[in-house]
């Protein structure tokens, strides 16, 4: 009998699913994919963009967000879905609001006794390693160490996520495929000299400000140009946290810096059966169904 193909991605915040592997989930949803997205947390602390939402914050508002967020993540993941497949529910590791958003390093929310930064280790590795136990995905697409851009949450996943494969694999009796989500440089590059227009209030970023890893230590290339307008209307969705420029072709957070809509979305394999100087441009090759 053939196996489904099964692809999990970890996140930390609702929203990095969209920004970081929007077009993947897009892609893979049309394919047949049977696609699971597993958040960390609410996204409690994000910064809310505009004013109709802004006293949800944590910092001096109501600290309603993350349940808020959880509505953007279900709308985003059915933008991602095409016609006729089931989109992905919002699923949390140890169910919604177990674990909180830390914030950012240094400030007190990464205090708190529940923040995602102050867990076990142990406890998130179990807990993540039951969950991939349960689901069996072939493919697991997870953070670097420097946590994309430096967020604790981020590089939290990534120490649970490293924490948490081997048992899970061990349980299972088989490896999975693991990757890493980075931006190439020259891709990005390409990208940003490509706009034209930038809104007002915004700004470009200043040389080496977005993240990026240099094109020889990227191994994966997903081309995701027949899924970008799903993407696009995903990130739109994340309306506390994501502006879509009126061209549909750049975003920006709160920061209000410039960040372009790519046309491929890429990774660094980091399991045992990466071969060096390969480029894979399907995360499934190689994949027995």
């Amino acid at each position: 009998m053939t196996e489904r193909a099964r692809l999990l991605l970890l996140h930390a915040h609702p929203d990095d699913e969209t920004i970081m592997t929007g077009g993947v989930i897009a892609t893979y949803l049309a394919r047949g994919v049977d696609v699971r997205v597993l958040t960390f947390t609410l996204g409690e602390e994000g910064e809310v963009i505009g004013s109709q939402w802004a006293q949800l914050v944590a910092d001096g508002g109501a600290d309603q967000l993350g349940g808020y967020r959880i509505g953007e993540l279900r709308a985003a993941l059915a933008e991602l879905t095409p016609p006729g497949v089931v989109a992905p529910a919002p699923r949390f590791l140890g169910g919604a609001g177990r674990w909180r958003d830390s914030g950012m390093a240094g400030t007190p929310s990464a205090e708190h006794p529940r923040a995602l930064f102050q867990a076990s280790l142990d406890e998130l590795a179990g807990q993540l390693a039951d969950e991939l136990v349960a689901f069996a995905p072939q493919v697991i697409v997870t953070y670097d160490a420097a946590g994309t851009y430096g967020h604790p949450d981020h590089k939290r996943v990534h120490e649970v996520a490293a924490a948490a494969i081997p048992v899970a694999e061990s349980r299972l009796g088989r490896p999975f495929k693991v990757y890493e989500s980075v931006t190439q440089r020259s891709e990005l590059e390409r990208g940003l000299a490509a706009v034209s227009e930038v809104p007002a209030g915004w700004r470009m970023p200043e040389p080496g400000e977005l993240p990026s890893y240099p094109d020889d230590q990227v191994t994966a290339a997903v081309d995701v140009r027949e899924v970008l307008p799903r993407k696009v209307r995903a990130l739109a969705a994340h309306a506390t946290q994501v502006s879509v420029a009126r061209s549909r072709t750049e975003y920006a957070l709160s920061n209000n810096i410039v960040s372009p809509v790519l046309p491929t979305e890429h990774f660094i394999r980091v399991d045992a059966g990466r071969v060096a100087g390969r480029i894979e441009t399907d995360l499934f090759e190689g994949v027995a169904l």
